[in-house]
């Protein structure tokens, strides 16, 4: 059984902003926010190749999501997990992502030569937040 439940795969469905946090090489961290799916019991979200995530998940795998329901602020959901990197409908992922977000059909802040990434996140730890 996976560390997901079904309370968390309905917050991470909804239009709902999670803030990642990768390590940098000197072990601090690199927040960013991101737009989140979920896949089963996988946390997605998607970026750019180069980007300074990806850089460090090509480093260091181990990734922490957290993710509060702007509508209620003690709806929340905090993990540890690791990531893999998946290029196989990573520009069809960014699309979903962008309905999802923008009701907009494809992602419209696509620069030329971008290549997209989903960061596949297995979680390994719920965090207890307080």
């Amino acid at each position: 059984m996976g560390i997901l439940t079904d309370e968390d795969r309905a917050l991470l469905s909804e239009r709902q902003l999670a803030h990642v946090a990768t390590l940098e090489a000197d072990g601090s961290p690199h927040v960013t926010p991101v737009w989140i799916d979920v896949d089963g019991d996988h946390i997605l979200f998607n970026t750019a190749k180069g980007r300074v995530k990806h850089r460090n998940l090509l480093r260091d795998p181990r990734v922490a999501v957290s993710v509060v329901d702007k509508a209620d602020d003690y709806r929340t959901l905090c993990i540890k997990g690791t990531a893999e990197l998946i290029d196989e409908g990573a520009d069809a992922h960014i699309d979903k992502l962008a309905k999802k977000y923008l009701d907009a059909d494809t992602y419209p802040f696509r620069k030329p030569g971008e290549v997209r990434v989903i960061v596949r996140i297995t979680p390994t730890e719920r965090l207890k937040v307080n």
